[in-house]
């Protein structure tokens, strides 16, 4: 390979030389790919607003409300989410396999009598890595300001009825596709009292030994005026925390000398999302945030970050406090409530098109590579070495090198390598950048990228 190198720059008068050795050509490259495109372009806010004015009607969704009735509550509104899922099945000819996922949990401060907390998920089966998972979410329930409070009006309109609309939406699309990895869509319980659906869920995960790749909560996606006074429809967060909850003592030592504490599963997992923004979403900006969720709270990602799991949460920008959380009222002229009226159904299509074109890609892809390995201290070269994946290799080209600067946000740098274990990049120094490995399919599907060591691997089997 004939190696166009770029010129050093040199600060001068400052009395250092600071010179950068990687190609030209080896600025990132990807290849673009017409089914997202499409895949984006699928998605419909009409749908959206429909399955949000429907889930809003069952006057409150809180997780202690009544089961038994057709038209209110949490069990009627689980049981249309469910058939929802069935008509979605039925209309691919059977390809999502639906299903409740459930327990009863009693002596917690939410949830102090025995109630069984039951969400619904729908899986569309991989067809060549059916154990390989994706997850898109979103939560059921709703609440007033008394979190215990089962019996008042809790419409729930963007908390977060947008994020099971956006994930009904995303499986109508996406069952009108194949996929090499399986896709779980998933509407999830028990939030506000304390997470439960989440944990249920990800305990069974656990216990199944879901290879469980990505985790993508959805949680208010349908907001666009900030209680900060700016109303904006071209931009959303993805949080993500860095250090793994469960790391162990000898690995948080490795992270302090090899690094990771930018490039966990869940931070690869994000810049990923946020590079599917920039290619397939138009007029959408999504801002990566390095933290598990806003300041001091929690969302359903949560729990199968515990575990280990990628996951990840996607909303709004600018979030209206006067529209969580809140009994419906009017004080001093200002309306509080979480009412059909503060959704910008077009903006929750925008955010749902991001995770059905971010939830196909990884499907498509082959899954992140493994026991991924590097080496390069003290010498001019950085040698990358990987497992290849029995499961994938029917579906795999290749692997692709990343790199970038220490205080690089994003990867700047990338070369395709081939189907092999192994590659150094000459006279790239290690000291002086972070690097990753992505699988690629055949037809050009990308992985997430994988940081070395236990920091960055997306497996915890």
């Amino acid at each position: 390979m004939t190696k166009q190198w770029l010129a050093p720059m040199v600060l001068l008068g400052l009395g250092a030389a600071f010179s950068f050795s990687a190609s030209a050509q080896d600025a990132v490259s990807y290849e673009d790919k017409d089914e997202l495109h499409d895949i984006v372009q699928a998605v419909e806010a009409d749908n959206i607003e429909k399955d949000i004015r429907k889930l809003v009607s069952f006057g409150t969704r809180h997780t202690l409300s009544e089961t038994e009735s057709d038209t209110r509550g949490i069990g009627a509104a689980r049981r249309w989410i469910y058939s929802e899922f069935e008509k979605i099945s039925e209309a691919c000819g059977g390809c999502l396999e639906v299903m409740y996922v459930s327990d009863v949990i009693s002596g917690e401060k939410r949830i102090p009598d025995p109630v069984e907390v039951k969400s619904v998920i729908a899986i569309q089966r991989g067809t060549t890595d059916p154990n390989r998972y994706v997850m898109m979410s979103g939560d059921i329930d709703s609440r007033v300001s008394d979190v215990m409070d089962s019996t008042s009006d809790a419409p729930g309109a963007n908390d977060n009825a947008s994020g099971v609309a956006g994930t009904l939406e995303a499986a109508r699309v996406l069952s009108q596709y194949e996929f090499d990895g399986s896709i779980v869509y998933a509407a999830l319980a028990g939030e506000e009292q304390g997470l439960f659906g989440g944990k249920i869920l990800a305990k069974k995960a656990k216990d199944e030994d879901w290879h469980l790749t990505a985790v993508l909560n959805n949680d208010m996606i349908g907001n666009i005026e900030g209680i900060n006074g700016v109303i904006n429809n071209s931009t959303a967060r993805i949080f993500a925390e860095g250090t793994r909850m469960n790391e162990s003592d000898r690995e948080a030592t490795m992270r302090r000398f090899y690094g990771g504490e930018v490039d966990s599963p869940s931070r690869n997992l994000a810049r990923y999302i946020d590079w599917i923004a920039d290619r397939y979403v138009p007029n959408l900006d999504t801002m990566v945030i390095y933290r598990l969720d806003r300041f001091g709270r929690g969302g359903h990602h949560r729990p199968f970050n515990d575990l280990g799991y990628p996951g990840i949460r996607i909303m709004e920008t600018n979030e209206n406090y006067n529209r969580q959380h809140q009994d419906l009222r009017t004080e001093n002229g200002i309306k509080y409530g979480d009412t059909i009226d503060g959704v910008n159904f077009d903006y929750a299509a925008k955010l749902t098109a991001l995770n059905a074109a971010s939830l196909a890609s990884m499907a498509w892809a082959p899954r992140p590579p493994a026991n991924v390995e590097i080496e390069g201290a003290v010498k001019p070269d950085t040698t990358l070495s990987w497992s290849s994946q029995s499961q994938d290799e029917d579906n795999i080209a290749g692997y692709k090198v990343y790199w970038r600067l220490t205080d690089a946000p994003q990867w700047q740098f990338s070369r395709y390598v081939g189907n092999v274990d192994e590659y150094t990049l000459e006279n790239i120094v290690i000291d002086n950048y972070i690097f990753g490995v992505a699988s690629v399919s055949k037809d050009g599907f990308e992985s997430p990228v994988v940081f070395p060591g236990p920091a960055g691997q997306f497996s915890i089997e």
